[in-house]
């Protein structure tokens, strides 16, 4: 397989007076899955549509392999796109849904065949060739999807919520298919998702938007742990965000928290009102009062088997809390004392 760069030089979108995209620079090495991930209207699917060419840049370049492909017709780009509807052709069976990319190439006949077979042999999917779209699963008919990009042999593979049609289970099993197929084969892969869980589980590197623009890139860990706003903070997982004024900035942090001071081993450049970054499992619930911690109230506890999940009412606002299954679990109305260790904290603006 081919494989290709993405690179956006100032490349924006508009649509009359509306600002679908602002101008951005971004760039996607050879052999990486990048995630675009964003609330519905960020921008994500007409970048996703700018690279495949079924939308035209208002400005700037956009370079596949190296090669300005700017005003290159979608069918000239050597891209294939995975739609979240599948798209698959229900009168044909499955080797002909397959082979249809490579019928219009005109390829020899035996070499379609030959091809369309490969290409479900990589997606597990021997000896299904002859059954009809309707006869196989959600999962199935998305690796159909799959196969029939991957065998035009694209310099990049664009998937658009490839899983949003399946149910929570099948998608973690597809979306490990999907991540193992393009690591075997070092393709380039887009991919286009508003669920955090599955941006953080199958990419090399997620590019996080909001308002057409890009509020953060980076490795899921590097998103996850040093957030670089409010937003990224909450987007990335769940995280609770408290309210708190810095009053000495430098290697340690001094800050206060309800009137308590704290110092952080954070690194902060300036004083002022910030947010305090604390993930639902760094809490630690206790039913006695230790020292530095915070008082609340149980409002919601529920036992999910591998782990208990408690909402909690504070002086710092609603908390959220995940702990480890215990024998004699926290109430409704029970009161807890929350403390967390200092190491685990991050500071963002609001």
């Amino acid at each position: 397989m081919t494989r290709g760069s993405v690179r956006f030089e100032g490349v924006g979108k508009r649509f009359g007076k509306v600002t679908a995209l602002e101008p951005l620079t971004l760039d996607i090495a050879p052999g990486t899955l990048v995630t675009l991930l964003g609330p519905s209207g960020c921008g994500k699917t007409t970048t996703l549509r700018l690279i495949a060419g079924l939308e035209s840049a208002s400005e700037g370049r956009i370079l596949i392999g190296g090669h300005d492909v700017t005003h290159l017709a979608a069918t000239y780009r050597r891209v294939s796109m995975v739609f979240q509807s599948y798209a698959l052709f229900p009168h044909m069976t499955v080797l002909e849904n397959v082979a249809y990319g490579l019928r219009v190439k005109r390829l020899p006949k035996a070499d379609v065949q030959a091809q369309a077979e490969e290409g479900l042999a990589l997606v597990g999917l021997t000896g299904f060739g002859a059954r009809l779209p309707s006869e196989l699963s959600g999962g199935q008919q998305q690796r159909v999807a799959v196969a029939r990009a991957i065998v035009l042999e694209p310099e990049v593979l664009l998937l658009d919520e490839p899983l949003s049609n399946l149910d929570a289970k099948l998608r973690r099993h597809v979306r490990e298919e999907i991540r193992q197929i393009q690591q075997r084969l070092g393709l380039t892969a887009v991919y286009v998702t508003h669920d955090q869980e599955e941006a953080m589980a199958v990419s090399d590197r997620i590019i996080v938007m909001k308002n057409a623009e890009i509020a953060q890139e980076g490795s899921p860990h590097d998103l996850y742990d040093r957030p670089a706003s409010a937003f990224i903070a909450d987007f990335i997982g769940d995280a609770n965000l408290i309210d708190v004024e810095v009053t000495l900035a430098g290697a340690t942090t001094g800050l206060t928290l309800l009137d308590r001071p704290l110092t952080l081993p954070l690194a902060s450049i300036e004083t002022g009102p910030a947010k305090l970054v604390l993930r639902p499992h760094q809490l630690q619930l206790s039913a006695e009062p230790l020292p530095g911690s915070l008082p609340a109230e149980v409002r919601y506890a529920a036992w999910l088997g591998n782990q208990i999940q408690y909402t909690l009412d504070s002086a710092a606002g609603p908390l959220f809390a995940i702990t480890a299954p215990v024998a004699a679990p926290f109430r409704q109305g029970d009161s807890v004392h929350l403390t967390f260790a200092a190491s685990d904290a991050r500071l963002v603006r609001g």
